[in-house]
């Protein structure tokens, strides 16, 4: 089974004695030996700078983070390397993903099932899947539209869902915001998908009459994936030309 190219990403390359150790003090969720794992960076303050992938081959771990973030990653993962026993490099590796039964070598993406498998150093074709329609069925964000850096939180974006996060694992950057969000208050705001009717560009502010209730995002099939202030999201809601319908769980949108 061959599967598509999965398009603008970079595979880092990152080796040494102290790998392990060194991304486990810096990252939201550890490399696991043959596991791909969904993880991310943050800022001190806890707020989003880059998401990727983690795969630990025993003689290094690979990194697949999105092309337009990966000289930035690279710089701050060089910056607190220090005299770490790391080395950090493009692998050069291209990036494979599909539908359906995985190729030997490749590995279950982590974050839902419904996004298939990503495999690293197969040759793949040309894009063809939907994957914005499989976003939005599931409320899975994408690096630059509704993940953005020095802004997003990780768990208003859902990254316990997601499986991005270990709560358990001890401290890395933005830890201690991250923690406190999980323990000590309830998302007031956050990613959800909703019902639309009509379009309007990425981007575009929700409003709950005169008020300000969210920003719309990924729109497909009469769906979108929207960042809602939950306090503000009732009834019948607005953004540019469309109309937008979300319930808290358990409720009908009708």
């Amino acid at each position: 089974m061959t599967g598509e190219k999965a398009e603008n990403r970079t595979v880092l390359r990152i080796a040494g004695e102290d790998a392990q150790q060194f991304l486990h003090g810096l990252v939201t969720n550890d490399a696991k030996p043959g596991v791909l794992v969904y993880s991310a960076l943050l800022s001190p303050q806890g707020k989003f700078l880059a998401d990727f992938f983690l795969l630990d081959r025993d003689e290094d771990i690979l990194l697949d983070v999105a092309g337009d973030l990966a000289p930035g990653l690279f710089r701050r993962l060089s910056m607190y390397k220090l005299r770490a026993a790391v080395t950090i490099e493009d692998s050069g590796l291209p990036v494979t993903r599909g539908l359906g039964p995985a190729p030997d070598g490749a590995h279950p993406d982590p974050r839902h099932p419904a996004l298939g498998w990503r495999a690293y150093g197969m040759e793949g074709s040309a894009p063809q899947i939907d994957w914005d329609a499989i976003r939005v069925a599931h409320c899975i964000p994408e690096t630059g539209t509704e993940l953005i850096p020095e802004d997003s939180y990780i768990l208003e974006a859902g990254y316990d869902r997601l499986h991005g996060v270990d709560h358990r694992k001890g401290c890395y950057v933005g830890q201690e915001v991250t923690a406190r969000m999980k323990h000590k208050t309830t998302l007031r705001k956050g990613l959800v998908t909703v019902e639309i009717d009509g379009s309007a560009p990425v981007g575009t502010p929700i409003t709950a009459g005169d008020k300000p209730a969210g920003t719309l995002f990924t729109q497909s099939g009469g769906k979108a994936i929207a960042y809602l202030r939950f306090d503000r999201a009732k009834g019948e809601l607005v953004a540019g030309d469309a109309t937008v319908r979300w319930s808290e769980p358990g409720q009908d949108n009708a």
